[in-house]
């Protein structure tokens, strides 16, 4: 029977409305279910939506679907990461306040992301440039600093002389501002920093329980946070060398064992030595100046040229009061890294070798590999960083690295240095305390009056939130906080006196640390979140599954995890430590590019015929040929992204997200091709001629599931299928599960073909009927919209939504395999397969194998010289 089209245009924006009218997704924190809380990383409103959101969304959207079908109180909320520097250069490019262009970008992306027909709770939206959710960030802020989790220090920064603001290490290309071109300057500011260093190991030890995390997240954070076990050596400075009143140089080091192998000192440019040498050292001074100049970053820091200057100063080896060393100011050694110098032993590291080669320093092997000849082992251009044995090491010569290092140690730790040994064991870490201040208008206002009498005073809790003032001007460069007289001239809340506010703004990294935890109760004017304290968690915390982009493994959930600790300190969360119980880290959205004579072009505007297996891409406007380039992830400056709009449009969102979630495994990369969205399309249609064609047929028929006779095999697959695909989505193996509902929808079009045509036992029609129950169920967390037209056609407009039904139970019996697929080699190698019933005897395994097409052959008429069959394993016949 011939059926309409299913047209997406007509029916998804009607199941929105209904879903909406009925508050279908709004979450109730006192429902009694059990509690699942799903949360994609939120977006930054920056006016579109693009195809990586579409994916992160479907993937989040199908596990909350799927949790309220198995019986939860599921929370899945949505808001926006709306403070930051985009909004403020639109400000003074466009002439338009960040506060309108950010909310305005707000709505536009709002409305593309309810065309998706997401079950996202709308009613706990914020963003967190609202002064209502910034309000709880002041006064965490000021909590924070009672319980010494915040200080205010002098700190080196990228300072921008044009734009007047401080830039992140990311924002200094080639020593230059991104956006002004100018030099950057290195200054010392006054700064808040967070004391996130304050809580290293308790962070790192922390990561051994998170087992739902990808193992490369948790090893990425292990090393962002950088446990090393060293040697803290205080080497006696060379006296006729050191500037007055200098004694020694302190170094941490991670391999003391290679001491014998030091050839050169190298400290930062700020480090106290180099600041005095410089003092009457004009060339020294410059080149100091040169390195403040560099960006901070370790990319910057391992691409540049490694350059040095020698101060004069010489330091005495430990072991040896004869031998001197001297000691460089170097671009890559930081004062933030260590103590701010380093002994450099150039054949046991590369960078030290580059540079020791670069000035004609010593380079002696002090490790070797075991077995290798140390009368003629030498380095050259190449550092040996692997494990060995110690020469030309004095006392630990022939000693393993590990052992010298304890007898190092030992040596040291007993030689004295003024009041304190020469050396002393220590643990160091790489995280650093948390710089949270920026010199820009569009943050949270950071909640403290400067008086010059009293000091750095916090703003009372009454008067929280300090908002943003709105008549701002961007016409001069800098922050324009600093510029507006009336805000940020204030009395004194101690004296009386004149005072100013505070003009930095927080870093939007700390907008983004806690907002999982506010979305548990976004109505809470006394608190930034409920405390209601079940069964041993916050409420709806820790966040039970999130998801979002690899890029954010490292810092975004690095200071979420410290603000949770930090939370629980002050009394803002009861229990949790880790926000976050399950993370997934999905792949990006990829699409090919096109070049033509004007420059890349968008998929839009191009046609690609592919004739005899070669493809020709055109410029649709002017028939030009275009250059078909890699596969890329999109981006506007490639301009090889689609516009979720487009698609939708013109496939419906159910074909988009369909689609996101067949093409590969979720944590790859998907290939965004024309036809993989032509055939999600038409399977979509497949899927509603399949169900609309069945529906007259089934309309009266009981739903049964068949045990025995014809009618066994449908409820059969239906049932393994129920129990796979739930288990796919538990393990968000979101392709595997669509395969599965490939295989049902294609194993159930000839029971029904049979049933249409009266020639199928009866029993199969009410097998049938449960099977397309499942399959819509199935379906619906997947493609929400087909799935409630598909329930409509089959269970009438009465029987409730499709959004609505639990997820089916499956017969245990009938999800038992039966069978076993036994790979069959021939002389050792994968030949073929044989399915057989479990419980084949091994003379039955052997008989089936023989029979097989590819054994038969392989054997031309001869008896096999031996059949091995390993039950349930294997079978190997030896011809």
């Amino acid at each position: 029977m011939a059926t309409e089209r299913y047209n997406p245009r007509v029916s998804e924006p009607r199941w929105q409305k209904v879903w909406s009218e009925r508050k279908l997704f709004e979450t109730k924190n006192d429902d009694p279910r059990p509690k699942y809380y799903v949360l994609e990383m939120f977006p930054y409103p920056s006016g579109r939506i693009h195809m990586g959101h579409v994916r992160n969304y479907t993937m989040g959207d199908v596990v909350a679907r799927y949790k309220r079908a198995t019986g939860h109180n599921v929370l899945h909320p949505m808001g926006w990461d709306a403070f930051g520097l985009p909004a403020e250069n639109a400000a003074r490019d466009n002439k338009v306040n960040p506060r309108d262009w950010t909310y305005a970008n707000i709505e536009t992306m709002k409305g593309q992301l309810k065309t998706m027909g997401l079950s996202l709770d709308w009613a706990r939206e914020f963003a967190t440039c609202d002064p209502s959710y910034y309000k709880h960030q002041q006064k965490m802020f000021l909590d924070f600093w009672k319980a010494g989790l915040v200080e205010r220090k002098s700190a080196k920064v990228n300072w921008d002389p044009v734009d007047m603001t401080v830039l992140a290490n990311e924002q200094v290309i080639e020593g230059r501002g991104w956006r002004s071109g100018a030099p950057v300057e290195q200054r010392d500011l006054t700064q808040w920093f967070f004391k996130i260093s304050s809580m290293s190991q308790d962070l790192l030890g922390g990561l051994d329980t998170l087992e739902r995390w990808p193992e490369k997240v948790r090893l990425m954070q292990q090393n962002w946070i950088g446990r090393s076990e060293g040697l803290l050596i205080r080497w006696p400075l060379a006296a006729e060398t050191a500037p007055q009143g200098e004694t020694e140089l302190e170094v941490y080091t991670t391999r003391p064992d290679t001491i014998f192998g030091a050839s050169f000192m190298a400290i930062a440019a700020d480090h106290p030595l180099a600041r005095k040498a410089a003092a009457t050292n004009s060339e020294l001074a410059a080149f100091c100046e040169e390195c403040r100049r560099m960006g901070t970053s370790v990319a910057a820091l391992e691409t540049a040229e490694k350059k040095g200057f020698d101060t004069g100063i010489r330091v005495v080896h430990p072991f040896d009061e004869s031998w001197t060393l001297p000691v460089y100011v170097a671009n890559f050694v930081l004062m933030d890294y260590g103590t701010g110098a380093i002994f450099g032993c150039p054949s046991g590291d590369q960078r030290d070798l580059d540079f020791a080669n670069k000035y004609g320093l010593p380079v002696v092997p002090v490790v070797m590999p075991e077995g290798a000849d140390a009368a003629t082992f030498q380095i050259i251009d190449e550092a040996y960083v692997d494990d060995g044995v110690m020469i030309n090491s004095r006392f630990l010569d022939g000693m393993k690295p590990e052992a010298a290092f304890d007898k190092v140690a030992q040596r040291l730790e007993k030689i004295p240095s003024g009041n304190r040994p020469m050396a002393e064991r220590k643990v160091q870490f790489r995280l650093r305390d948390w710089l949270i201040s920026r010199q820009r208008y569009w943050g949270c206002p950071i909640p403290v009056i400067h008086c010059a009498a009293c000091g750095s005073l916090p703003v009372s809790d009454e008067q929280l939130p300090i908002e943003l003032p709105m008549d701002v001007s961007f016409d001069k460069p800098g922050n324009p906080l600093d510029h507006h007289s009336d805000w940020k001239h204030v009395a004194c809340p101690q004296c009386g006196g004149a005072a100013e506010r505070d003009t930095d703004t927080m870093d939007t990294f700390v907008d983004s640390s806690w907002y999982f935890a506010r979305f548990t109760d976004p109505w809470n004017t006394e608190r930034p979140t409920t405390l209601a304290y079940v069964d041993g968690k916050d409420g709806w915390l820790p966040v039970n599954q999130y998801i979002g982009g690899v890029e954010h493994a490292i810092l975004h959930l690095l200071y979420s995890r410290f603000f949770a600790r930090a939370m629980k300190a002050t009394g803002h969360l009861n229990a949790v430590e880790e926000p976050f119980e399950g993370l997934f880290t999905q792949g990006m959205v990829v699409h090919e590019t096109y070049k033509g004579s004007g420059g890349f072009v968008t998929p839009a505007e191009i046609r690609v015929e592919d004739g005899g297996g070669t493809r020709q891409a055109t410029l649709i406007a002017t028939g030009e040929k275009l250059v078909i380039g890699p596969i890329e992830k999109m981006s506007k400056s490639k301009k090889n992204v689609v516009d979720p709009d487009d698609i939708i449009a013109s496939y419906g969102a159910d074909t988009a997200r369909w689609f996101m979630l067949s093409d590969s495994p979720p944590d790859r990369d998907v290939i965004w091709t024309e036809a993989g969205v032509e055939g999600a399309h038409r399977f979509v249609q497949r899927l509603w001629r399949l169900v609309s064609g069945a529906a007259p047929l089934l309309g009266d028929v009981r739903p049964v599931t068949a045990r025995t006779g014809e009618a066994v095999a449908v409820s059969r697959a239906a049932h393994k299928t129920v129990k796979a695909v739930g288990e796919d989505i538990e393990k968000l193996a979101f392709n595997k599960a669509v395969a599965r509902l490939y295989e049902l929808t294609n194993v159930l079009q000839a029971p029904l073909a049979a049933v249409a045509e009266g020639k199928a036992d009866p029993s199969v029609a009410g097998a049938a009927r449960e099977a397309l129950e499942f399959l819509i169920v199935m379906i619906a967390p997947m493609m929400p919209h087909l799935a409630e037209e598909c329930w409509v056609a089959l269970a009438g407009s009465e029987a409730g939504l499709a959004g609505e039904r639990a997820w089916p139970a499956y017969d245990a019996a009938l999800v038992v395999d039966d069978q076993f697929t036994y790979p069959v080699q021939i002389n050792g190698k994968k030949r073929g397969d044989l399915t057989i019933a479990r419980d084949a005897d091994q003379a039955a395994v052997e008989r089936a194998a023989l029979d097989l097409d590819v054994v038969t052959k392989a054997l031309d008429g001869k008896a096999p010289r031996k059949v091995i069959v390993v039950l349930r394993r294997i079978v190997n016949v030896v011809v």
